[in-house]
């Protein structure tokens, strides 16, 4: 594999991941800068290569990870697979559903794997709360709820800046709207909030209200201008089950899962589960198992269109005229 940048989650998570990891090894990361793509490849035995392109040119490169910024993903995805090269793109692997659309279609015409990488997919502990859901532990469900809100970030990284697809909806909105498709794979958005910063013009914080078909009701709220949280809950008519630690676990956590039912609460501890090893794992095999397009395609288109809806009917406070200006 190839890496697309030298940003922070490759360097922590997926580099070092990739490198514990049986068949498969990174050869080469590039960056737009010499010295910073020599240091990082210093620290993991790889080859240092100035420029996305060169790097998408070597011979030795089967695939490529891309944890670029996510207005950077479209160019830099479509140049991969056209350069014949199998990608994992970090989330969200677009900004808009027409790129999304395309990229999937390059991917089937090239016979290329193109994976989102929505990591917490991977772990086990939502295929347990599905089958707990499914065996009618809460009855019927009634309402999903999620929140993913982090302290204030970084002022000068990418995620304040609206040219490269910074904003909350982008950087952890997305992730209580994927979970929502766990259990609800059929969603319409009936109303959002979206509070924009007057300085930067990237949205800091949202809230989403959906509903399923038959009446399920989602509510989902997100942000970094807040107290840690990152969380899921079913309410069905007999019970609740609550995820504490839904997206981001350490590989080391038993994931706490709370099943209230009248007058009964039980703590359940899930098994211990890397997510970051399980999803590289997951790419590496549908490559090698001939895998020749997009993975997870109908998920992915439908979560670009959710993201997008939330756009189209929100309610904004603050000023988004920057990020407006900048999306052109």
């Amino acid at each position: 594999m190839g890496v697309l940048g030298c940003a922070d989650i490759a360097i922590r998570r997926l580099m070092p991941t990739i490198a514990g990891l049986d068949g498969v090894e990174v050869v080469a990361v590039a960056s737009r800068s010499r010295s910073k793509a020599e240091q990082v490849a210093g620290r993991f035995g790889c080859a240092a290569v100035t420029g996305y392109r060169d790097l998408l040119k070597r011979d030795d490169v089967e695939a490529v990870y891309i944890p670029l910024p996510p207005r950077l993903h479209y160019e830099w995805v479509a140049e991969a697979l056209q350069a014949g090269k199998h990608v994992l793109a970090e989330k969200p692997l677009c900004t808009t559903h027409v790129e999304t659309v395309e990229l999937m279609a390059v991917a089937r015409e090239r016979g290329r794997v193109l994976a989102e990488n929505f990591m917490f997919l991977h772990h086990s502990q939502h295929d347990a709360v599905r089958a707990m859901v499914a065996a009618n532990a809460i009855g019927r469900l009634q309402v999903f709820s999620s929140s993913f809100g982090v302290p204030p970030l970084d002022p000068a990284g990418f995620r304040y800046q609206p040219a490269l697809g910074g904003g909350a909806l982008l950087d952890v909105g997305v992730y209580p709207l994927r979970a929502a498709q766990l259990f609800l794979p059929e969603l319409e958005v009936l109303a959002a909030t979206l509070r924009y910063d007057e300085t930067t013009g990237v949205d800091v914080a949202g809230s989403a209200l959906l509903a399923a078909p038959d009446g399920v009701a989602v509510q989902l709220a997100f942000g970094f201008d807040h107290s840690y949280r990152c969380e899921y809950a079913l309410w069905g008519s007999t019970g609740r089950i609550a995820v504490d630690r839904a997206f981001t676990p350490p590989d080391q956590l038993k994931p706490p899962v709370r099943v209230e039912r009248q007058d009964q609460a039980t703590e359940l501890a899930m098994p211990a589960d890397p997510q970051v090893r399980n999803a590289v794992r997951a790419f590496v095999q549908a490559v090698r198992s001939g895998v020749d397009g997009p993975i997870e395609e109908r998920a992915t288109l439908r979560q670009a269109q959710l993201v997008e809806a939330v756009r189209d009917v929100a309610r904004v406070t603050g000023s988004p005229a920057r990020m407006l200006r900048a999306a052109g």
